[in-house]
């Protein structure tokens, strides 16, 4: 747990009070999504929907990202887009960015 200067208690970073961690957090989970095949599109409604990450944070890390790796993403996204259209049809798979829960027998 990370706890803030203003008392405020976060399980995850908080943007205000650790925007560092707040900012790897979110290229981490970019990561997560760049792992599934998601394009920009797809990775900000995911963030938004199962994060809460607003879209304009995001987008700007994601922008961030391609200026730093400019022949990744341009490998990547002519990989993806090679075999885009025959995964769609067949796998409609929704992204996962809780932990999955243990169960013992």
């Amino acid at each position: 747990m990370i706890f803030c200067h203003n008392k405020h208690h976060h399980v995850v970073p908080c943007l205000h009070c650790h925007p560092h961690s707040y900012i790897r957090m979110v290229q981490h989970l970019i990561e997560r999504c760049l792992l599934l095949h998601m394009n920009q599109q797809q990775c900000v409604m995911a963030l938004a929907q199962f994060a809460s990450i607003r879209p304009c944070i995001t987008i700007t890390v994601w922008r961030e990202l391609e200026k730093e790796n400019r022949d990744f993403f341009r490998a990547y996204f002519r990989a993806v887009s090679s075999y885009r259209p025959f995964m769609g049809r067949y796998i409609q798979r929704k992204p996962s960015f809780q932990r999955k829960k243990q169960y013992w027998k």
